[in-house]
């Protein structure tokens, strides 16, 4: 049975409920590691710095309290496999729409499928959308 390492929990505990819950759910079948939930300044303004954010602090769905956003990762990480991460979102976005539960995936920004029209990849950011 696949479980969250405490420094797993500790980001997940940070981020809003409705992504604990899906994460929690996916964790049932596929192992998966949590980056990071909630981001304060530094984190966020160096996120920025190194190109791995389009937003500065406090901008960002990571800055929030409890956190609409969050970095993971199939466990083990290979960070040169990309099809893993496309696998896993695949998984997360089902996940989430059966339990009704809308997220927009940084693979995919505008949810249209098309994963050629990104300007802008992050394959294991996963936020909550608000309509």
């Amino acid at each position: 049975m696949n479980k969250y390492s405490k420094s797993s929990r500790k980001q997940l505990a940070s981020c809003d409920r409705r992504l604990q819950e899906v994460f929690n759910e996916v964790l049932l079948e596929v192992d998966h590691t949590i980056l990071e939930g909630h981001r304060g300044k530094a984190s966020q303004n160096a996120a920025f710095r190194l190109g791995k954010s389009k937003l500065k602090w406090p901008n960002g769905d990571h800055n929030q309290k409890p956190s609409k956003a969050l970095d993971a990762t199939p466990y083990p990480i290979d960070w040169e496999d990309k099809a893993r991460h496309f696998f896993f979102a695949g998984y997360v976005l089902g996940v989430a729409e059966m339990m009704g539960i809308k997220i927009r995936w940084g693979g995919d920004w505008d949810s249209d499928k098309d994963f050629e029209d990104q300007t802008f990849n992050d394959l294991v950011h996963f936020e909550i959308i608000d309509d």
